[in-house]
């Protein structure tokens, strides 16, 4: 086993006493010491860090039985903020996230398909003195800025490879970002942060294997195991959507042919749409498909289909303990939740693991990306501590 010295294993066990004050709170110096196994004392010294840092606070007291009572501890939630920022196709979404992972100021901001990485940089420093300004937040708490965004990241470097959605390839947005802003930056995929968020403070709490779909512009999956994302070599496990599904079907905006994401997404069903009548938005097609127009009953079913068979291949690859429906259609139509459980998973999800997993919504909704990103950013400084 490798070798740590002492100021890791110091540092390790800083980061584990204050995540167990953060996840268990209001709590006692002497069950920290039960839970970790570490010494009165070293929790005493710990706990007097965090304190002086502004981290914690002691909240009111409780009998420890016949002896002396013992001072619960909980956490300072606005003794440390961070930004949390969501990056579309054309919306750029930037909330401001305490401790506990609430938004205490949100935005959002429209964008154009084609804005350049450098404009899009500019905006997020301008929203972010923005909403310090009107929510008269004190910028010195924040430690740093998450973002989330569609495709492939490199989440050590804070590169994006390659974004069909954004239009971008090997942007460095971490090293420009922190130019403009001052802040430390963490940049990772969309779904890998609201799967984190989900999995910290949203629907798959206290799941040890969790799946996340997205299903909105594009097609996509999370994994998170034993609290981890799971990322494979290139931080690209989860891009399902570039999955082919037939090779003689349409063309994906990805340049190959027949992709999954390309029976699902919202520009590929509205494109298919506008091949019957002029239809500007996803909303259209769904109330047509209300009106019984049975063109529109097709193309939305066909979607629901190929959402179900999207569900048992990710249950077959990862057997998660959960899976978590999320993203732009879910959130804009709930319904979508409901039709698939009811009608389509019953058909297409692989008999022996039917009923081992529980089937969630999103909890967190449009919020869960600039939560995620926000939590990302926090755990990265906190580490870097």
């Amino acid at each position: 086993m490798e070798k740590h010295d002492q100021g890791f294993m110091r540092k390790q066990n800083k980061l584990t006493v204050f995540e167990i004050i953060k996840n268990h709170q209001p709590i006692s110096r002497a069950t920290i010491a039960k839970m970790t196994g570490m010494s009165p004392t070293t929790i005493s010294r710990i706990v007097g860090e965090l304190t002086e840092q502004g981290y914690l606070r002691n909240s009111d007291q409780i009998s420890g039985g016949l002896g002396r009572k013992s001072t619960l501890l909980g956490m300072a939630n606005a003794s440390v903020l961070s930004v949390g920022v969501e990056l579309d196709r054309s919306v750029m979404s930037v909330g401001i996230v305490d401790l506990q992972g609430k938004l205490v100021a949100s935005g959002k901001f429209d964008r154009t398909p084609d804005e350049s990485p450098d404009r899009t940089i500019v905006r997020i420093g301008e929203a972010i003195d923005g909403l310090a300004k009107r929510e008269s937040i004190d910028m010195t708490r924040i430690v740093g800025i998450g973002v989330g965004l569609p495709g492939i990241v490199n989440n050590d470097e804070g590169v994006v490879v390659f974004s069909v959605q954004l239009g971008w390839k090997d942007v460095p947005l971490a090293e420009k970002l922190k130019e403009v802003t001052g802040y430390e930056i963490a940049v990772d995929n969309e779904l890998k942060v609201r799967a984190l968020a989900e999995h910290l403070k949203g629907a798959a709490a206290g799941s040890t294997r969790t799946a996340l779909l997205g299903f909105g512009h594009g097609v996509g999956s999370a994994i998170i195991l034993e609290g981890e994302i799971y990322r494979g070599v290139m931080n690209s496990a989860g891009e399902i959507g570039h999955t082919t599904v037939d090779p003689s079907g349409m063309m994906c905006e990805c340049g190959k042919a027949g992709c999954l994401q390309t029976y699902i997404n919202i520009n590929s069903l509205l494109a298919e749409a506008n091949r019957i009548r002029p239809v500007g938005t996803i909303e259209e097609l769904f109330e047509a498909r209300r009106a019984g127009e049975h063109w529109a009953v097709h193309l939305i079913e066909r979607a629901f289909m190929y959402m179900a068979i999207t569900i048992n291949n990710v249950v077959c690859m990862y057997n998660p303990d959960s899976v978590i429906l999320s993203g732009e259609l879910v959130d804009k139509f709930p319904e979508i939740y409901d039709e698939v459980q009811q009608l389509y998973l019953s058909r297409y999800v692989w008999m022996p693991l039917r009923g081992s997993f529980s089937f969630l919504r999103s909890q967190l909704d449009e919020r869960g990306v600039m939560i995620g990103s926000g939590l990302l950013s926090q755990n990265r400084f906190f580490a870097l501590e």
